[in-house]
């Protein structure tokens, strides 16, 4: 088989996979703000939220992704989540200009969506 048809293959399969999770992303955070609408959620609820939301997104993505690549499932989630973190920050980045309230939280993402991702492809 044709290496670059393979590379092109497994770039597909990995936007299918981080496109279904950023689809999933919109609606869980769409329901967050119905929740923070409807019962005045407070700031660290609303943030532990994010952070559900944020960790199931990654987790699908990986689990597609393994789904769809049948070898190496973990290190194929793991890319998953490391490329939905990626995505994430520089979208956070274009908006906000910059990364927020501080490197500590930058870094706790990161492994939370690397490490929903990797859940996500060894379950797969």
């Amino acid at each position: 088989m044709d290496k670059g048809k393979t590379y092109q293959n497994m770039a597909i399969r990995m936007l299918k996979s981080l496109l279904s999770a950023y689809i999933i992303t919109g609606v869980l955070l769409l329901f967050l703000a119905l929740l923070l609408y409807k019962f005045q959620l407070s700031e660290p609820k609303v943030n532990i939220g994010i952070i559900i939301v944020y960790v199931l997104s990654s987790f699908l993505g990986g689990f597609l992704e393994g789904k769809m690549m049948k070898t190496r499932k973990f290190l194929w989630g793991a890319a998953a989540g490391l490329l939905y973190f990626a995505i994430l920050a520089l979208i956070s980045l274009a908006v906000n200009q910059s990364f927020g309230s501080g490197s500590s939280h930058f870094v706790t993402t990161l492994i939370l969506c690397t490490a929903g991702g990797t859940l996500g492809g060894m379950v797969s």
